[in-house]
């Protein structure tokens, strides 16, 4: 029987399994292109056929014995290609070499589902297995072996075609492992769609799309995925080194620049950090709060970029460093914030923020032990839109409910009430996500994190820095070699901003809204932005009262609510002798800049004037300022009418208690009478002996330890009592000598306020010439 000889081209995608993330069996070869020729069996005689192509009859060419092939690669295509038709798996399961040269001369081709897996006792007998694969091998013995000819043609020696398990429908053949693979033009598609910008998903629509069909894509959407991750290592392995060669020619041009890289030359892992001489400086001014941002998928690797970023004193997001790092483990995070920390001079951050993720929280805590850790908000509610869509599609309220639960508690146990009612009224309480992130309430709901400073204006609202610094800038799309460029100019911007918003403040005079010395005096500390923010403030206690609840002698409780409203009330706790207000509401505590509530306390207690206690210097106009000027030229009117208002109202307080103690009755009223007779004619005596004068409205102390001269002193400065100086001389001598001391007062105040004046204009001046330099500056690269 003649055989007659086909070529036989099957085209099975080039680089074969490459891209398939689940691995059956540890055995299964790769599979390759195959092209070559295929010598069929057949009853009836024929002759040699040439340069064949397969056509919907050659398709249904089944195996046999007998049945020749140009070579292995060959026999293992035309075995796939039939298991494809029919719907099984195949792999390579044992071979024969030769005992002269070592050459393969025998393989076989089974079903994947051939034998049973090995339990390799050894492997798995200490340890756990987390993810315990399937079972896949059922014993089928369907297979097909060749072996070689002297001719050098392969030649089937035995086939059997009888399975022991279900086959797959031709809707399904696709899933397959040897099935699946990418073929150059579906490469060609899935290339120019991830740089621009498309992820898997999205990727797989188009190409179900564009062939008409899942199962005519022949892969799976982990086959594109792999893929994917597979080209980006390839091509970031290039590109890492263009990000290092721009951070080493930084450091080489500036010394201040910092950089790091994860490991040695020989064990490099792809962790890379840098912070820039102006990152370092504004850490210094405003390091107070941090946020770490992982969630940037900045480039088409996909490579985590992790900027760590602040808030400057205009309220505008600002950089501390940024990161690349390929390797997400704890240790590379650890490895990244002990970096990161020893580029900012080992000072840690009083807050940070950062994603809701385990390994970087248990990398905090092993950095920065004492830093207050919050995991961002925002980014649990875009995860509960994921995790909970369901549950949005079936009830619409519950995204309203669940916002109010978590962002308008008042106090700890609202919380804790408002969510028990919202897990029980939505049949949540066994949800597994919604549980882990309540374990982990205390890290990102603000009623447990508003006594810690993180520089937002408000708890409810999201936080300008987190995740903006470079939006506009960096996409999915950008490359590495792109990255750098557009790196430099986000920070260009960021810069223009900030000097902007320098011009603006030192050259424009915000608008008052109110009679108060208190606005004034903000007016000229405050940044324009966080000015306007307290005028906001300030305006807002016009509709509010503050009522006395509570007295203990040293501090005193207010009650503060808009009228009508006393359901809704805030807590001021003053102590009027130490200056220091607490409110309920915690907004000093988590932003820097005093409340309505407290400031409604000071309005009805006669407090005129910011205390210096509650102006931090981050939000004022001086942040950056390297003269530390806590007096300015209004400083020594302040300290007056602080210490002013700290005697009237501890006089006041004092006399209220005795008020209400001599009111009682007839005898104590009279004795209250007598006293208050005594007491007056005692400190009229006191005014006129010790020679207190009132200046500009203002009670100036005098006492014997700042200067004040008394009959006393007089004498004393005599020697002994002399008996030529008469008591009225005494007195008009004393007054004299008093009223030449306080013009020498009033001068040297008046020298110090005018060197203090003299200061600020010098600042002021050193600020205003760097703000035009920088302008120039900046004018000159548009030039360029």
């Amino acid at each position: 029987m003649e055989n007659e000889v086909i070529e036989f081209d099957i085209g099975l995608g080039g680089n074969g399994y490459e891209s398939v993330a689940i691995i059956d069996d540890d055995d299964m070869t790769d599979n390759i292109t195959v092209t070559g020729t295929v010598a069929a069996g057949g009853g009836g005689g024929g002759g040699l056929i040439s340069n064949y192509v397969t056509t919907e009859r050659d398709m249904d060419l089944e195996p046999c014995e007998g049945m020749e092939f140009e070579s292995e690669e060959s026999a293992k295509g035309f075995y796939n290609w039939y298991a494809r038709r029919v719907g099984f798996s195949t792999r390579v399961s044992s071979s024969r070499r030769s005992r002269k040269d070592g050459a393969i001369i025998q393989r076989s081709f089974v079903c994947a589902k051939e034998g049973f897996r090995n339990l390799n006792e050894k492997r798995t007998k200490y340890r756990e297995i987390k993810r315990p694969r399937t079972i896949t091998r059922v014993g089928c013995k369907a297979s097909m072996s060749v072996k070689i000819q002297d001719s050098g043609k392969w030649v089937v020696s035995s086939f059997v075609e009888e399975h022991n398990h279900e086959l797959v429908p031709p809707d399904q053949v696709h899933c397959l492992r040897s099935h699946r693979q990418i073929s150059g033009p579906a490469k060609t598609l899935i290339d120019t769609l991830q740089a621009a910008g498309m992820g898997p998903r999205r990727i797989m629509s188009a190409l179900i799309k564009e062939y008409g069909g899942i199962s005519k894509v022949g892969f799976t959407e982990v086959d594109c995925r792999n893929y994917m991750r597979n080209n980006r290592q390839k091509t970031l392995e290039g590109d890492i080194q263009l990000l290092l060669d721009y951070v080493r020619q930084m450091q080489a041009d500036d010394p201040s620049f910092f950089y790091a890289v994860h490991g040695d030359d020989e064990q490099f892992t792809g962790n890379v950090f840098w912070a820039d001489t102006k990152a370092r400086e504004n850490y210094t001014y405003f390091g107070d709060t941090v946020t770490f941002d992982t969630t940037y998928r900045s480039n088409r690797y996909r490579l985590p970029f992790a900027p760590f970023t602040g808030i400057n004193h205009h309220g505008q997001p600002v950089l501390f460093g940024c990161a690349f790092l390929l390797n997400e483990s704890e240790s590379s995070f650890i490895w990244l914030f002990k970096t990161w920390v020893s580029a900012m001079s080992g000072r840690h951050p009083v807050s940070i923020t950062t994603d809701h993720d385990t390994v970087i929280r248990s990398a905090i805590m092993h950095v920065f032990p004492d830093t207050r850790h919050r995991f961002c908000k925002w980014h649990i509610f875009k995860k509960c839109q994921e995790k909970l869509s369901q549950v949005f599609l079936q009830y619409p309220n519950f995204e309203a409910d669940f916002h109010k639960c978590v962002n308008l508690s008042e106090s700890v146990d609202d919380f804790e009430a408002c969510w028990l009612s919202l897990v029980a009224k939505y049949d949540l309480r066994d949800h597994e996500w919604l549980q882990a992130i309540y374990s982990s309430r205390r890290q990102w709901v603000p009623v447990y994190l508003r006594d810690t400073f993180f520089a937002e204006m408000s708890i409810t609202q999201r936080s300008d820095s987190m995740n903006s610094y470079f939006d506009g800038y960096i996409n999915a799309s950008t490359t590495l070699n792109q990255f750098v460029k557009l790196y430099e100019k986000a920070l260009e911007s960021r810069n223009e901003k900030e000097v902007k918003a320098d011009y603006d403040t030192m050259n424009t005079v915000p608008p008052l809204r109110t009679p108060s010395p208190m606005e004034k005096q903000a007016s000229e500390f405050y940044t324009r932005k966080m000015f306007l923010r307290f005028q906001e403030e300030l305006v807002g206690t016009l509709t509010l009262m503050a009522s006395k609840v509570e007295d203990d002698g040293t501090v005193t409780t207010y009650q503060v609510s808009k009228f009508g409203e006393d359901n809704k009330c805030y807590h001021v706790n003053f102590n009027v002798l130490e200056m220091r207000a607490s409110c309920s509401c915690c907004m000093f505590e988590f932003s820097g800049l005093l409340c309505r509530h407290v400031l409604a306390v000071f309005r009805v207690t006669n407090v005129l004037t910011l205390p210096s206690g509650y102006i931090l210097k981050r939000w004022t106009v001086n942040a950056k300022s390297s003269v530390i000027l806590e007096e300015r030229v209004n400083d020594a009117c302040s300290s007056y009418l602080e210490s002013h208002t700290v005697r009237y109202n501890t006089l006041r307080h004092e006399a209220f208690k005795f008020v209400e103690e001599g009111a009682e009755s007839v005898d104590t009223y009279n004795v209250a009478v007598s006293a208050l007779e005594e007491a007056a004619r005692k400190v009229a005596v006191a005014a006129k002996n010790e020679g207190r004068v009132m200046a500009n409205g203002r009670s100036r102390e005098d006492s014997r330890s700042n200067g004040t001269l008394t009959k006393r002193n007089i004498v004393n400065l005599h020697g002994s009592s002399d008996q030529n100086i008469s008591e009225d001389d005494m007195d008009r001598k004393i007054e004299q000598l008093n009223n030449e001391l306080e013009c020498a007062r009033r001068k040297c105040e008046v020298y110090r306020t005018n060197l203090f004046s003299v200061l600020k204009d010098i600042e002021d001046h050193k600020q205003q010439l760097s703000l035009k330099s920088q302008i120039i500056q900046y004018n000159m690269k548009d030039c360029l």
